[in-house]
Protein backbone atom coordinates (compact mmCIF):
# COMPACT_ATOMS: atom_id res chain seq x y z
CA UNK A 1 0.00 0.00 0.00
CA UNK A 2 1.78 3.25 -1.06
CA UNK A 3 1.83 6.53 1.10
CA UNK A 4 -0.68 8.69 0.35
CA UNK A 5 0.91 12.27 -1.53
CA UNK A 6 -0.70 16.12 -1.87
CA UNK A 7 -0.12 17.41 -5.43
CA UNK A 8 -0.57 20.49 -7.07
CA UNK A 9 -2.27 19.68 -10.47
CA UNK A 10 -2.60 23.30 -11.45
CA UNK A 11 -1.89 27.05 -10.56
CA UNK A 12 -3.63 30.19 -11.32
CA UNK A 13 -1.49 33.28 -11.29
CA UNK A 14 -3.43 36.72 -9.66
CA UNK A 15 -4.21 38.18 -13.05
CA UNK A 16 -5.72 34.54 -13.95
CA UNK A 17 -7.89 34.42 -10.95
CA UNK A 18 -8.90 38.00 -11.27
CA UNK A 19 -9.85 37.00 -14.87
CA UNK A 20 -12.10 34.23 -13.71
CA UNK A 21 -15.96 34.66 -14.64
CA UNK A 22 -18.91 33.83 -11.65
CA UNK A 23 -20.32 30.55 -12.46
CA UNK A 24 -18.24 27.27 -14.21
CA UNK A 25 -14.45 28.33 -16.10
CA UNK A 26 -12.99 25.57 -17.92
CA UNK A 27 -8.89 25.65 -17.35
CA UNK A 28 -5.95 23.61 -18.93
CA UNK A 29 -2.86 22.59 -17.58
CA UNK A 30 -0.28 24.20 -20.30
CA UNK A 31 2.45 21.44 -19.05
CA UNK A 32 0.60 18.03 -18.88
CA UNK A 33 -2.64 18.98 -21.31
CA UNK A 34 -5.02 18.18 -18.18
CA UNK A 35 -8.59 19.99 -17.92
CA UNK A 36 -10.13 21.36 -15.20
CA UNK A 37 -13.09 22.91 -13.79
CA UNK A 38 -13.29 26.17 -11.83
CA UNK A 39 -16.97 27.40 -10.27
CA UNK A 40 -17.00 30.96 -8.90
CA UNK A 41 -19.36 32.61 -7.09
CA UNK A 42 -18.67 35.25 -5.11
CA UNK A 43 -15.43 35.06 -3.69
CA UNK A 44 -15.74 31.29 -2.92
CA UNK A 45 -14.20 28.74 -5.44
CA UNK A 46 -15.01 24.69 -5.93
CA UNK A 47 -12.86 22.94 -8.42
CA UNK A 48 -12.76 19.31 -10.22
CA UNK A 49 -10.90 17.47 -12.97
CA UNK A 50 -13.10 17.94 -16.26
CA UNK A 51 -13.20 13.99 -16.51
CA UNK A 52 -16.55 12.17 -16.83
CA UNK A 53 -16.95 9.43 -13.35
CA UNK A 54 -18.65 7.28 -15.98
CA UNK A 55 -16.25 6.72 -19.21
CA UNK A 56 -14.32 9.45 -18.59
CA UNK A 57 -15.84 12.03 -20.86
CA UNK A 58 -14.93 15.14 -21.46
CA UNK A 59 -17.74 18.09 -20.35
CA UNK A 60 -18.61 20.55 -21.87
CA UNK A 61 -21.19 23.76 -21.34
CA UNK A 62 -24.71 22.59 -20.96
CA UNK A 63 -26.72 24.66 -23.82
CA UNK A 64 -29.65 23.64 -21.27
CA UNK A 65 -28.43 25.34 -17.98
CA UNK A 66 -30.42 27.91 -17.35
CA UNK A 67 -28.33 29.17 -13.55
CA UNK A 68 -24.89 28.31 -15.01
CA UNK A 69 -24.00 25.28 -12.93
CA UNK A 70 -24.15 22.74 -14.95
CA UNK A 71 -21.76 21.07 -17.48
CA UNK A 72 -22.61 17.97 -19.71
CA UNK A 73 -20.63 14.96 -20.69
CA UNK A 74 -19.80 14.90 -24.38
CA UNK A 75 -20.09 10.67 -24.20
CA UNK A 76 -23.37 9.93 -22.97
CA UNK A 77 -24.62 13.06 -21.97
CA UNK A 78 -24.01 13.08 -18.08
CA UNK A 79 -24.67 16.24 -16.52
CA UNK A 80 -23.12 17.29 -13.69
CA UNK A 81 -23.88 20.38 -10.90
CA UNK A 82 -20.12 21.75 -9.99
CA UNK A 83 -21.99 23.73 -7.35
CA UNK A 84 -22.64 20.95 -5.79
CA UNK A 85 -20.64 18.63 -7.11
CA UNK A 86 -23.42 16.23 -7.64
CA UNK A 87 -24.41 14.42 -11.18
CA UNK A 88 -28.01 15.78 -11.48
CA UNK A 89 -28.40 13.30 -14.74
CA UNK A 90 -28.58 10.26 -13.88
CA UNK A 91 -29.81 11.47 -10.44
CA UNK A 92 -28.50 9.89 -7.55
CA UNK A 93 -25.52 8.53 -9.00
CA UNK A 94 -22.18 9.73 -8.50
CA UNK A 95 -20.66 12.74 -6.57
CA UNK A 96 -17.18 14.50 -8.06
CA UNK A 97 -14.47 14.14 -6.98
CA UNK A 98 -13.17 17.48 -5.76
CA UNK A 99 -10.16 18.96 -5.72
CA UNK A 100 -8.88 21.93 -2.99
CA UNK A 101 -8.78 25.14 -4.10
CA UNK A 102 -6.57 27.13 -1.86
CA UNK A 103 -5.99 30.96 -2.53
CA UNK A 104 -3.06 32.87 -1.95
CA UNK A 105 -3.34 35.78 0.95
CA UNK A 106 0.02 36.83 -0.07
CA UNK A 107 0.36 37.16 -4.34
CA UNK A 108 -3.46 36.10 -5.06
CA UNK A 109 -2.60 32.76 -7.04
CA UNK A 110 -4.85 29.80 -6.70
CA UNK A 111 -3.66 26.68 -6.80
CA UNK A 112 -5.69 22.84 -7.10
CA UNK A 113 -4.81 20.51 -4.94
CA UNK A 114 -5.26 16.69 -5.55
CA UNK A 115 -4.88 14.20 -2.96
CA UNK A 116 -3.60 10.17 -4.14
CA UNK A 117 -5.21 7.90 -3.43
CA UNK A 118 -8.11 10.41 -2.49
CA UNK A 119 -10.09 7.50 -0.11
CA UNK A 120 -7.12 5.17 1.42
CA UNK A 121 -9.21 4.22 3.72
CA UNK A 122 -11.10 1.69 1.05
CA UNK A 123 -7.74 -0.33 0.67
CA UNK A 124 -7.99 -3.59 2.35
CA UNK A 125 -11.80 -3.58 3.09
CA UNK A 126 -13.18 -5.00 6.21
CA UNK A 127 -16.69 -6.47 7.08
CA UNK A 128 -18.09 -5.35 10.57
CA UNK A 129 -18.07 -7.82 13.15
CA UNK A 130 -20.38 -8.17 15.91
CA UNK A 131 -19.10 -6.34 18.75
CA UNK A 132 -19.75 -7.35 22.60
CA UNK A 133 -20.43 -4.93 25.29
CA UNK A 134 -17.24 -3.49 26.55
CA UNK A 135 -14.82 -4.92 23.84
CA UNK A 136 -14.88 -1.17 22.39
CA UNK A 137 -15.22 1.62 24.78
CA UNK A 138 -14.16 5.74 24.84
CA UNK A 139 -13.26 7.29 27.79
CA UNK A 140 -13.11 10.99 27.69
CA UNK A 141 -9.87 12.60 29.79
CA UNK A 142 -10.14 16.40 28.97
CA UNK A 143 -9.51 18.37 25.96
CA UNK A 144 -8.00 16.81 23.28
CA UNK A 145 -7.09 13.21 24.94
CA UNK A 146 -9.77 10.08 24.43
CA UNK A 147 -8.76 6.92 25.94
CA UNK A 148 -9.94 4.17 23.65
CA UNK A 149 -10.39 0.78 24.52
CA UNK A 150 -10.56 -1.74 21.56
CA UNK A 151 -10.10 -5.19 22.29
CA UNK A 152 -7.47 -5.85 24.97
CA UNK A 153 -5.38 -2.06 23.69
CA UNK A 154 -5.18 0.89 24.70
CA UNK A 155 -4.63 3.52 22.17
CA UNK A 156 -4.63 7.35 23.98
CA UNK A 157 -5.34 10.39 21.47
CA UNK A 158 -3.71 13.90 22.32
CA UNK A 159 -2.97 14.20 25.78
CA UNK A 160 -2.35 17.14 27.39
CA UNK A 161 -3.13 16.49 31.35
CA UNK A 162 -1.24 18.76 33.17
CA UNK A 163 0.40 22.61 32.80
CA UNK A 164 -0.14 25.03 29.63
CA UNK A 165 -0.59 25.60 26.39
CA UNK A 166 1.14 28.27 24.41
CA UNK A 167 3.39 29.49 26.78
CA UNK A 168 0.89 30.26 29.56
CA UNK A 169 -1.96 30.99 27.64
CA UNK A 170 -4.40 28.31 27.56
CA UNK A 171 -5.20 26.11 30.57
CA UNK A 172 -7.36 23.01 31.11
CA UNK A 173 -11.03 23.84 31.22
CA UNK A 174 -11.86 20.25 32.69
CA UNK A 175 -10.32 18.12 35.68
CA UNK A 176 -8.56 14.92 34.43
CA UNK A 177 -9.30 11.89 35.97
CA UNK A 178 -7.36 11.16 38.74
CA UNK A 179 -5.93 7.96 37.35
CA UNK A 180 -5.54 9.53 33.78
CA UNK A 181 -1.51 9.87 34.09
CA UNK A 182 -1.75 6.30 35.04
CA UNK A 183 -4.18 5.38 32.00
CA UNK A 184 -1.53 6.85 29.74
CA UNK A 185 1.54 5.31 31.03
CA UNK A 186 0.09 2.02 30.43
CA UNK A 187 -1.60 2.87 27.33
CA UNK A 188 -0.23 0.13 24.49
CA UNK A 189 0.46 3.65 21.91
CA UNK A 190 -0.23 6.62 21.60
CA UNK A 191 -1.59 9.20 18.69
CA UNK A 192 -0.42 13.03 18.64
CA UNK A 193 -2.32 14.57 15.88
CA UNK A 194 0.32 17.86 15.40
CA UNK A 195 2.53 19.92 17.23
CA UNK A 196 0.03 22.71 18.86
CA UNK A 197 0.84 22.40 22.83
CA UNK A 198 -2.60 21.27 23.82
CA UNK A 199 -2.24 18.24 21.63
CA UNK A 200 1.58 17.79 22.26
CA UNK A 201 2.08 18.49 25.78
CA UNK A 202 5.40 18.67 27.03
CA UNK A 203 4.61 18.93 30.78
CA UNK A 204 2.61 16.10 30.35
CA UNK A 205 5.54 14.12 28.38
CA UNK A 206 7.55 14.66 30.53
CA UNK A 207 5.97 13.06 33.48
CA UNK A 208 5.03 10.31 31.20
CA UNK A 209 8.65 9.81 30.09
CA UNK A 210 9.87 9.44 33.43
CA UNK A 211 7.59 6.08 33.73
CA UNK A 212 7.29 4.97 29.99
CA UNK A 213 10.08 6.02 28.35
CA UNK A 214 9.73 3.28 25.11
CA UNK A 215 6.20 4.04 24.87
CA UNK A 216 4.72 3.55 21.30
CA UNK A 217 4.10 6.90 19.97
CA UNK A 218 2.64 7.41 16.39
CA UNK A 219 2.46 10.86 14.58
CA UNK A 220 2.21 12.09 10.92
CA UNK A 221 4.59 12.80 8.50
CA UNK A 222 4.51 16.52 8.42
CA UNK A 223 7.02 18.77 6.56
CA UNK A 224 7.13 20.08 9.74
CA UNK A 225 7.96 17.11 11.91
CA UNK A 226 5.66 17.05 15.32
CA UNK A 227 8.93 16.29 17.49
CA UNK A 228 10.84 19.28 15.90
CA UNK A 229 11.63 20.30 19.40
CA UNK A 230 11.77 17.13 21.04
CA UNK A 231 15.76 17.18 22.03
CA UNK A 232 15.77 20.90 23.05
CA UNK A 233 13.08 19.92 25.40
CA UNK A 234 14.88 17.46 27.74
CA UNK A 235 11.94 14.64 27.12
CA UNK A 236 13.28 11.66 26.71
CA UNK A 237 11.06 9.70 24.80
CA UNK A 238 12.62 6.60 22.61
CA UNK A 239 10.00 5.29 20.78
CA UNK A 240 8.37 7.74 18.45
CA UNK A 241 6.92 6.41 15.09
CA UNK A 242 6.76 8.64 12.05
CA UNK A 243 4.15 6.70 9.90
CA UNK A 244 2.95 7.92 6.13
CA UNK A 245 0.18 9.32 4.78
CA UNK A 246 -3.12 7.18 4.31
CA UNK A 247 -1.39 3.89 4.88
CA UNK A 248 -3.19 1.25 7.50
CA UNK A 249 -0.23 0.99 10.83
CA UNK A 250 -1.84 -2.71 12.12
CA UNK A 251 -1.72 -2.96 16.18
CA UNK A 252 -3.18 -6.55 16.11
CA UNK A 253 -5.64 -9.12 13.93
CA UNK A 254 -7.99 -6.39 14.54
CA UNK A 255 -7.32 -3.27 15.32
CA UNK A 256 -5.53 -1.22 12.68
CA UNK A 257 -5.20 3.08 12.42
CA UNK A 258 -4.12 5.46 9.36
CA UNK A 259 -3.36 8.82 9.70
CA UNK A 260 -5.00 11.70 7.42
CA UNK A 261 -3.41 15.05 6.56
CA UNK A 262 -5.01 18.06 6.58
CA UNK A 263 -6.06 19.90 3.36
CA UNK A 264 -5.13 23.46 4.57
CA UNK A 265 -1.88 22.86 6.96
CA UNK A 266 -1.24 19.71 5.59
CA UNK A 267 2.37 20.73 6.41
CA UNK A 268 1.40 20.57 9.96
CA UNK A 269 -2.06 18.92 11.04
CA UNK A 270 -3.30 15.76 11.13
CA UNK A 271 -6.40 13.88 11.60
CA UNK A 272 -7.24 9.85 12.51
CA UNK A 273 -9.01 6.85 11.40
CA UNK A 274 -9.05 3.62 13.98
CA UNK A 275 -10.54 0.44 12.91
CA UNK A 276 -11.56 -2.27 14.69
CA UNK A 277 -13.24 -5.79 13.63
CA UNK A 278 -14.63 -3.67 10.39
CA UNK A 279 -16.02 -0.90 12.74
CA UNK A 280 -14.66 2.61 12.15
CA UNK A 281 -14.02 5.72 14.34
CA UNK A 282 -13.08 9.38 12.81
CA UNK A 283 -11.10 11.89 14.54
CA UNK A 284 -10.52 15.10 12.88
CA UNK A 285 -9.05 16.79 15.62
CA UNK A 286 -7.85 20.69 14.74
CA UNK A 287 -7.79 20.22 10.94
CA UNK A 288 -9.83 22.56 8.96
CA UNK A 289 -10.32 20.23 5.52
CA UNK A 290 -9.55 16.77 7.11
CA UNK A 291 -7.90 15.12 3.66
CA UNK A 292 -8.80 17.89 1.45
CA UNK A 293 -12.71 17.43 2.65
CA UNK A 294 -12.97 13.54 1.55
CA UNK A 295 -13.81 11.52 4.34
CA UNK A 296 -15.31 8.03 5.34
CA UNK A 297 -19.17 8.21 5.67
CA UNK A 298 -21.24 6.57 8.16
CA UNK A 299 -18.39 5.73 10.47
CA UNK A 300 -19.39 4.27 13.86
CA UNK A 301 -18.12 7.36 15.65
CA UNK A 302 -16.62 10.39 14.74
CA UNK A 303 -15.05 13.09 16.84
CA UNK A 304 -14.00 16.64 16.06
CA UNK A 305 -13.61 20.26 17.35
CA UNK A 306 -16.09 22.54 17.94
CA UNK A 307 -15.11 25.50 20.09
CA UNK A 308 -13.68 27.91 18.08
CA UNK A 309 -11.43 31.04 19.42
CA UNK A 310 -8.55 29.24 19.00
CA UNK A 311 -6.48 32.42 17.61
CA UNK A 312 -5.53 36.22 18.94
CA UNK A 313 -7.05 37.58 16.62
CA UNK A 314 -9.29 39.45 17.00
CA UNK A 315 -9.25 39.76 20.45
CA UNK A 316 -5.51 40.89 20.33
CA UNK A 317 -5.76 43.95 18.37
CA UNK A 318 -6.24 47.31 18.68
CA UNK A 319 -6.72 50.57 17.00
CA UNK A 320 -9.30 51.04 13.52
CA UNK A 321 -11.99 49.06 13.18
CA UNK A 322 -11.02 46.99 16.31
CA UNK A 323 -13.68 48.45 19.09
CA UNK A 324 -15.47 45.87 21.53
CA UNK A 325 -18.37 46.27 19.90
CA UNK A 326 -16.72 45.17 16.39
CA UNK A 327 -15.05 42.63 18.34
CA UNK A 328 -17.98 41.05 19.52
CA UNK A 329 -19.78 40.94 16.45
CA UNK A 330 -17.24 39.38 14.59
CA UNK A 331 -16.64 36.64 17.16
CA UNK A 332 -20.17 35.97 17.52
CA UNK A 333 -20.44 35.79 13.73
CA UNK A 334 -17.60 33.69 13.67
CA UNK A 335 -18.74 30.85 15.77
CA UNK A 336 -22.32 30.69 14.48
CA UNK A 337 -20.46 30.07 11.19
CA UNK A 338 -17.95 27.19 12.71
CA UNK A 339 -21.14 25.55 14.48
CA UNK A 340 -23.37 25.33 11.41
CA UNK A 341 -20.53 24.24 9.38
CA UNK A 342 -19.81 21.46 11.85
CA UNK A 343 -23.63 20.56 11.77
CA UNK A 344 -23.22 20.46 7.86
CA UNK A 345 -20.10 18.18 8.23
CA UNK A 346 -21.63 15.73 10.40
CA UNK A 347 -25.35 15.36 8.24
CA UNK A 348 -23.26 14.94 5.54
CA UNK A 349 -20.87 12.58 6.89
CA UNK A 350 -23.82 10.29 9.01
CA UNK A 351 -21.08 9.23 11.77
CA UNK A 352 -23.57 6.77 14.31
CA UNK A 353 -22.15 8.69 16.98
CA UNK A 354 -20.73 11.98 17.25
CA UNK A 355 -18.96 13.97 20.09
CA UNK A 356 -17.73 17.56 19.95
CA UNK A 357 -14.02 17.12 21.52
CA UNK A 358 -10.41 19.34 21.37
CA UNK A 359 -11.88 22.77 22.69
CA UNK A 360 -12.36 22.55 26.51
CA UNK A 361 -9.95 25.12 26.90
CA UNK A 362 -9.68 28.28 29.15
CA UNK A 363 -7.50 31.58 29.70
CA UNK A 364 -7.60 31.22 33.49
CA UNK A 365 -4.56 33.36 34.50
CA UNK A 366 -6.15 36.35 35.82
CA UNK A 367 -4.29 38.71 34.08
CA UNK A 368 -5.78 37.18 30.71
CA UNK A 369 -9.28 38.21 32.43
CA UNK A 370 -9.95 40.23 29.40
CA UNK A 371 -9.46 37.35 26.74
CA UNK A 372 -11.59 35.30 28.54
CA UNK A 373 -14.73 37.52 28.61
CA UNK A 374 -13.97 38.86 25.19
CA UNK A 375 -13.26 35.20 23.56
CA UNK A 376 -16.36 33.45 23.43
CA UNK A 377 -17.07 29.63 22.60
CA UNK A 378 -19.04 27.37 20.98
CA UNK A 379 -20.92 25.11 23.12
CA UNK A 380 -20.71 20.95 22.97
CA UNK A 381 -24.10 20.63 23.74
CA UNK A 382 -25.67 23.34 21.47
CA UNK A 383 -23.37 21.97 19.03
CA UNK A 384 -24.97 18.42 19.44
CA UNK A 385 -28.69 20.05 20.05
CA UNK A 386 -28.16 21.30 16.41
CA UNK A 387 -27.33 18.18 15.27
CA UNK A 388 -29.71 16.24 16.70
CA UNK A 389 -32.46 18.89 14.89
CA UNK A 390 -30.65 18.29 11.76
CA UNK A 391 -30.00 14.64 11.85
CA UNK A 392 -32.10 13.04 14.97
CA UNK A 393 -30.88 9.57 14.07
CA UNK A 394 -27.46 10.32 15.08
CA UNK A 395 -26.68 9.92 18.88
CA UNK A 396 -24.59 12.68 20.21
CA UNK A 397 -22.68 12.71 22.89
CA UNK A 398 -21.48 15.85 24.96
CA UNK A 399 -18.34 14.07 27.39
CA UNK A 400 -17.16 14.93 31.09
CA UNK A 401 -13.79 13.56 32.56
CA UNK A 402 -14.13 10.21 33.11
CA UNK A 403 -17.90 9.36 31.10
CA UNK A 404 -17.35 6.14 29.07
CA UNK A 405 -19.19 5.69 25.80
CA UNK A 406 -19.63 1.55 24.65
CA UNK A 407 -19.89 1.12 21.35
CA UNK A 408 -21.33 -2.14 21.46
CA UNK A 409 -24.11 -0.84 23.55
CA UNK A 410 -25.04 2.02 21.32
CA UNK A 411 -25.47 0.60 18.06
CA UNK A 412 -27.47 -2.40 19.47
CA UNK A 413 -29.90 0.03 21.30
CA UNK A 414 -28.86 4.25 20.84
CA UNK A 415 -31.82 4.26 23.53
CA UNK A 416 -29.97 2.18 26.44
CA UNK A 417 -28.91 4.39 29.23
CA UNK A 418 -25.94 1.76 29.69
CA UNK A 419 -24.46 3.46 26.35
CA UNK A 420 -22.59 6.77 28.00
CA UNK A 421 -21.80 5.59 31.66
CA UNK A 422 -20.61 9.14 33.57
CA UNK A 423 -18.28 9.55 36.56
CA UNK A 424 -19.95 8.80 39.71
CA UNK A 425 -21.69 11.93 41.79
CA UNK A 426 -19.34 14.20 43.47
CA UNK A 427 -16.49 13.56 40.80
CA UNK A 428 -14.31 16.86 39.83
CA UNK A 429 -15.89 18.44 36.36
CA UNK A 430 -13.89 21.61 35.88
CA UNK A 431 -10.64 22.71 37.23
CA UNK A 432 -10.19 25.57 39.61
CA UNK A 433 -6.66 25.44 40.30
CA UNK A 434 -3.44 25.26 37.57
CA UNK A 435 -0.16 26.07 39.39
CA UNK A 436 0.43 29.12 37.64
CA UNK A 437 3.69 29.75 39.61
CA UNK A 438 5.41 26.59 38.91
CA UNK A 439 5.04 27.37 35.05
CA UNK A 440 5.59 30.99 34.71
CA UNK A 441 8.48 30.55 36.65
CA UNK A 442 10.33 28.91 33.61
CA UNK A 443 9.10 31.98 32.03
CA UNK A 444 10.95 34.50 34.29
CA UNK A 445 13.90 32.57 34.17
CA UNK A 446 14.27 32.79 30.18
CA UNK A 447 13.92 35.96 30.48
CA UNK A 448 16.48 36.92 32.78
CA UNK A 449 19.14 34.74 30.84
CA UNK A 450 22.59 36.71 29.68
CA UNK A 451 22.54 36.90 26.13
CA UNK A 452 19.73 39.77 26.66
CA UNK A 453 22.15 41.91 28.30
CA UNK A 454 23.49 42.67 25.03
CA UNK A 455 21.31 44.44 22.29
CA UNK A 456 23.08 42.42 19.36
CA UNK A 457 20.44 39.62 20.23
CA UNK A 458 18.12 41.43 18.56
CA UNK A 459 19.78 41.24 14.76
CA UNK A 460 21.26 38.13 15.31
CA UNK A 461 17.87 36.21 16.21
CA UNK A 462 16.17 37.66 13.15
CA UNK A 463 19.06 36.75 11.00
CA UNK A 464 18.77 33.15 12.39
CA UNK A 465 15.06 33.25 11.68
CA UNK A 466 15.69 34.11 7.74
CA UNK A 467 12.90 36.00 6.89
CA UNK A 468 13.35 38.80 4.20
CA UNK A 469 12.84 40.20 0.67
CA UNK A 470 8.99 41.44 2.21
CA UNK A 471 8.30 44.87 2.80
CA UNK A 472 6.70 44.78 6.10
CA UNK A 473 8.12 46.75 8.91
CA UNK A 474 7.47 45.80 12.81
CA UNK A 475 8.21 47.57 16.08
CA UNK A 476 8.17 45.00 18.36
CA UNK A 477 7.95 46.43 22.47
CA UNK A 478 8.59 44.61 25.05
CA UNK A 479 5.88 45.05 27.66
CA UNK A 480 5.15 43.17 31.06
CA UNK A 481 2.05 41.07 31.23
CA UNK A 482 -0.35 43.18 31.30
CA UNK A 483 1.01 44.82 27.81
CA UNK A 484 2.57 48.33 29.50
CA UNK A 485 5.90 49.24 28.06
CA UNK A 486 8.90 47.29 30.20
CA UNK A 487 11.32 49.91 32.00
CA UNK A 488 14.54 48.94 30.51
CA UNK A 489 13.04 46.24 28.04
CA UNK A 490 13.61 46.64 24.42
CA UNK A 491 11.57 48.35 21.72
CA UNK A 492 13.07 47.99 17.83
CA UNK A 493 12.24 48.14 14.59
CA UNK A 494 12.56 45.62 12.08
CA UNK A 495 12.36 45.64 8.46
CA UNK A 496 12.11 42.89 6.41
CA UNK A 497 12.77 43.84 2.63
CA UNK A 498 16.84 43.86 3.64
CA UNK A 499 16.34 42.48 7.06
CA UNK A 500 17.99 45.90 8.81
CA UNK A 501 17.40 47.34 11.95
CA UNK A 502 16.46 51.38 11.30
CA UNK A 503 15.97 53.74 14.05
CA UNK A 504 13.40 55.30 12.46
CA UNK A 505 10.57 54.07 9.71
CA UNK A 506 11.70 54.08 5.91
CA UNK A 507 10.37 56.81 4.20
CA UNK A 508 9.29 54.25 1.20
CA UNK A 509 5.72 52.75 1.16
CA UNK A 510 5.44 49.81 3.28
CA UNK A 511 3.55 47.83 5.31
CA UNK A 512 3.67 48.16 9.67
CA UNK A 513 2.87 46.44 12.40
CA UNK A 514 3.15 47.30 16.34
CA UNK A 515 3.62 44.22 18.06
CA UNK A 516 3.82 44.57 21.91
CA UNK A 517 4.82 41.27 23.48
CA UNK A 518 5.18 39.85 27.05
CA UNK A 519 8.70 39.88 27.53
CA UNK A 520 8.89 36.78 29.75
CA UNK A 521 7.12 35.33 26.74
CA UNK A 522 8.89 36.69 24.02
CA UNK A 523 12.57 35.74 25.41
CA UNK A 524 11.43 32.19 26.33
CA UNK A 525 10.25 31.90 22.55
CA UNK A 526 13.75 33.60 21.31
CA UNK A 527 15.99 31.34 23.93
CA UNK A 528 14.81 28.71 22.61
CA UNK A 529 13.96 28.77 19.14
CA UNK A 530 10.41 28.18 19.42
CA UNK A 531 7.95 28.78 16.93
CA UNK A 532 5.37 32.35 17.17
CA UNK A 533 2.31 30.47 18.36
CA UNK A 534 3.16 30.93 21.90
CA UNK A 535 2.57 34.64 21.09
CA UNK A 536 -0.09 34.87 18.97
CA UNK A 537 -2.36 31.81 19.88
CA UNK A 538 -1.58 31.99 23.27
CA UNK A 539 -2.96 36.00 23.49
CA UNK A 540 0.60 36.95 24.60
CA UNK A 541 1.05 40.18 22.60
CA UNK A 542 -1.17 42.87 21.10
CA UNK A 543 -1.19 44.71 17.89
CA UNK A 544 -1.89 47.15 15.37
CA UNK A 545 -1.55 47.30 11.82
CA UNK A 546 -1.70 49.71 9.00
CA UNK A 547 -2.67 48.88 6.39
CA UNK A 548 -5.30 46.47 7.66
CA UNK A 549 -4.16 43.51 6.23
CA UNK A 550 -2.90 39.42 7.49
CA UNK A 551 0.72 39.23 6.25
CA UNK A 552 0.20 35.27 6.15
CA UNK A 553 3.73 34.77 4.41
CA UNK A 554 5.50 36.55 7.49
CA UNK A 555 3.35 34.96 10.77
CA UNK A 556 3.56 31.65 8.37
CA UNK A 557 7.33 32.23 8.71
CA UNK A 558 7.59 32.69 12.39
CA UNK A 559 4.46 30.10 13.13
CA UNK A 560 5.73 27.12 11.31
CA UNK A 561 8.56 27.85 9.20
CA UNK A 562 11.20 28.58 11.76
CA UNK A 563 14.74 26.75 11.05
CA UNK A 564 15.13 23.48 12.91
CA UNK A 565 18.25 23.63 13.42
CA UNK A 566 18.41 25.87 17.24
CA UNK A 567 22.28 26.84 16.72
CA UNK A 568 22.03 30.32 16.91
CA UNK A 569 22.39 30.96 20.73
CA UNK A 570 24.86 28.43 20.61
CA UNK A 571 27.05 30.58 17.82
CA UNK A 572 25.87 33.42 19.91
CA UNK A 573 27.12 32.18 23.48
Amino acid sequence: MTSQVSKTVLRLEAEDVRGLNDGINFKKNQEDGKCYIIYKVKDKIRACVNQCKHQGGLFIKDIEDLDGRTVRCTKHYWKLNVATMEYVNPPDSFMQDELEAVLSDTDGSLELVELNPPDPWTAEPREAQELHAGEITLTYITHACMELKAGNKRMMFDPWLIGPAFARGWWLLHEPPSDAMDRLSQADLIYISHMHSDHLSYPTLQRLSKKRPDIPIYVGDTSRPVFWYLEKSGVNLTNINVVPFGVWQNVDEHLRFMILMDGIHPEMDTCLIVEYKGHMILNTVDCTIPNNGRLPHGVDVMMSDFAGGASGFPMTFHGGKYTESWKADFIKNERKKLLNYKTQLVKSLQPKIYCPFAGYFTEAHPSDRYIKETNSKNSAADLNESIRKSCPNILTWTPVPGSVLDLALALKDPSNRRVITEPPNGTKIFKDSWDFDLYLDELKASASAEIFKYKSWIQFYYNWAGFKDYNLVIRVTETDDDFKPLKGGYDYLVDFLDLSFPAVRPKRDHAYEEIKNRVNVMRHVVLNGRLWDDLYIGFNNRMSRDPDVYHHKFWNHFQIELPLLQIFLNIYI
